[in-house]
């Protein structure tokens, strides 16, 4: 894989560990700003919000740039966004700090998909958008818990401006790294990128996205309950898994990559099949301790083998024009897992127990089953009228 894919990893892995490492951070922060713990969970709320509603508008603003600038300009939002966070003296200051961090985020995944795919042949380009989302996936293994222990250890101030670190590293990668033609935009500019809005295949692609991070946010926002609840583990194991967990995210990202390359739409669906089939196992197999922490593993490498595809799938679909429909799909992902956690909440406020929850997880699944078996179907009926 060529270079530029790495320095497009790194700005990756300092925006996964801005995204999660406040989940760590939060007894520090409630402390420090004088906030409840409730109130300080809101800045995970407030990052996902950020990334929905600017993605489109980020996409919009830099459509006629070229690419390299853009992405430039992207990483630096981090860096400048997380420096706000470091010093930010009061709560309503910080969410706006990591508001304003997201906003860059929809939009470097999604641009940053179009350039890695550019970089390769065709046959390649699924691995590439795998390579580059690899940072986000070891960010959960390394930057979350180091970047919580640094927190820990010497506030979680510190957290924040490490990751400033790391950001300006990712600023000076990408700069020296990318090529300046890359990947420029088409000659319709924004015009050319929302008229691919209108293809059927984008927003099936998208809605395929939702559905299965629903899924996943669904069962995972209350793992930790599950896991204490009906697993049996102690809290201080609950850590291992999920770092476990991410174990799992990372390998099934490079196996996904693979996949896709080969056979796109089928990798989509017999993966999001395997899921459902691995919810109703977790149903009736989660209170064996041992085999709820093999399903974590396994669940980790099927949600992340359908995000490359599913990346994939949306550049493909709108090849005229696709840096907007790649960054919405950035959008999709997170407006799944808000709705995930709301779906899962409101089935436990309706009496589905924490043992019962991974069928909410299944029908989910199945409902992204059903909507990429329709658009698989729609591949061939216009191969067919071809």
């Amino acid at each position: 894989m060529p270079l530029p894919i790495l320095a497009l990893a790194i700005a990756s892995f300092c925006i996964g560990t801005t995204e999660f490492v406040i989940m760590g951070l939060l007894p520090e922060v409630a402390a420090d700003l004088g906030v409840s713990i409730s109130s300080a969970g809101l800045l995970v709320t407030g990052y996902a919000l950020g990334v929905v509603f600017g993605a489109p508008i980020m996409a919009m603003a830099t459509a006629r740039l070229p690419r390299k600038p853009v992405l430039v300009g992207l990483a630096t939002l981090f860096v400048i966004g997380n420096l706000f966070c470091a010093t930010a003296p009061n709560y309503w200051l910080l969410m706006a700090a990591r508001v304003f961090t997201a906003f860059g985020h929809g939009a470097f995944f999604g641009i940053g998909s179009v350039v890695a795919a550019s970089l390769v042949p065709r046959n390649k380009r699924a691995s590439a958008i795998a390579l580059m989302f690899a940072g986000l996936t070891l960010s959960n293994i390394l930057g979350v818990p180091a970047g919580t222990a640094l927190g820990e250890a010497f506030g979680w101030r510190a957290t924040f401006l490490a990751v400033v670190g790391i950001g300006l590293i990712s600023v000076a990668a990408i700069a020296w790294l990318v090529p300046s033609d890359v990947a420029e935009p088409s000659g319709g500019g924004l015009v050319g990128e929302l008229h691919v809005l209108g293809k059927l295949q984008v927003w099936l692609a998208m809605l395929i996205a939702s559905l299965a991070s629903a899924s996943l946010f669904a069962v995972f926002t209350y793992i930790k309950p599950y896991l204490t609840d009906v697993s049996g583990l102690s809290r201080a194991t609950i850590t291992w898994v999920l770092l476990l967990f991410g174990a799992g995210m990372t390998i099934g990202n490079i196996i996904g990559g693979r996949l896709a390359d080969w056979k796109l739409m089928p990798t989509v669906i017999a993966t999001l099949l395997a899921m459902a089939v691995l919810f109703v196992v977790f149903t009736k197999l989660g209170a064996i301790a041992a085999v709820a922490v093999a399903i974590v593993f396994v669940w980790g490498m099927l949600i992340f083998i359908v995000v490359p595809p599913l990346q994939i799938r949306v550049v493909e679909a709108a090849a005229e024009g696709p840096n907007l429909a790649a960054t919405l799909n950035q959008g999709a992902f997170n407006v799944g897992n808000a709705g995930g956690a709301w779906i899962g909440g409101l089935a436990i406020s309706w009496g589905v127990s924490y043992a019962n929850l991974p069928l909410v997880g299944a029908t989910l699944a199945l409902l992204a089953v059903a909507v990429a078996v329709l658009s698989q179907s729609l591949d061939r009926r216009a191969v067919v009228q071809a």
